[in-house]
């Protein structure tokens, strides 16, 4: 999933993360409170959390102290004003892989953040391959052979899933997930006109692979007949 969660109370930066993270190719669910943040976090794969510490209900690390009792390893960054190296010390004992004083830059949390989003086994590759297929989030696009083709937003997301599936079914809620996350409204055939967009892209460039419906389960891409 190329989707992060953002527990940050401040709108307008909330808004700037997202827009730099969208930049790149990944989606944000924002989080303005703790009580709000804690079931997400807990449910959804997010590929990486960015929480902030001063929180209208509490602090951050209390929210990371929790989940990772309840066994959530989700990579964290940790925003704060406090930038005393006692201060950076309890964070990362409470659990977080990383922390970043206010102010920063944007590009400095948009990197810090794919390297999180580095560590977790199946998400190694920021351009993600399979038989030929590359998606490239950073140019929300895919490619095949010399063709490529541009992506909305939610297809981006749909095809990462898919691609970094390898081949194995993803389940319908879960590419619904990746690619409207928590705040988006959907309609019941949302994934099914993204996916037959999908397919009509997948066509256009020559693609070995078509996106196939695996009964009972999901979607999952797999070789054309013309590539068998």
């Amino acid at each position: 999933m190329n989707r992060i969660g953002l527990l940050e109370d401040h709108e307008r930066i909330a808004q700037l993360i997202r827009q730099a993270m969208a930049g790149v190719g990944i989606e944000v669910d924002i989080y303005g409170r703790i009580d709000h943040a804690v079931d997400g976090f807990s449910r959804i794969p997010y590929a990486a959390l960015v929480i902030d510490r001063g929180l209208p209900d509490g602090d951050g690390l209390d929210l990371l102290r929790k989940l990772r009792a309840k066994g959530v390893l989700t990579p964290c960054l940790m925003l704060t004003a406090l930038d005393a190296l006692h201060d950076r010390v309890v964070g990362l004992e409470a659990g977080a892989d990383d922390y970043l004083p206010k102010p920063f830059s944007m590009e400095e949390l948009v990197a810090r953040v794919r390297a999180l989003m580095r560590r977790p086994p199946q998400l190694q590759s920021l351009v993600p391959a399979y038989l030929g297929l590359q998606v490239s989030p950073e140019l929300s696009s895919m490619r095949s052979g010399e063709d490529s083709v541009s992506l909305a937003p939610s297809e981006l997301q749909v095809m990462l899933s898919l691609v970094r599936a390898g081949g194995q079914p993803v389940r319908r809620t879960a590419l619904e997930m990746a690619a409207w996350g928590v705040g988006d409204a959907v309609t019941p055939n949302a994934l099914d006109v993204a996916l037959h967009r999908l397919r009509r892209k997948l066509q256009a460039i020559d693609s070995a692979v078509e996106i196939a419906n695996v009964r009972a389960f999901g979607f999952a891409l797999q070789e054309t007949n013309d590539a068998v």
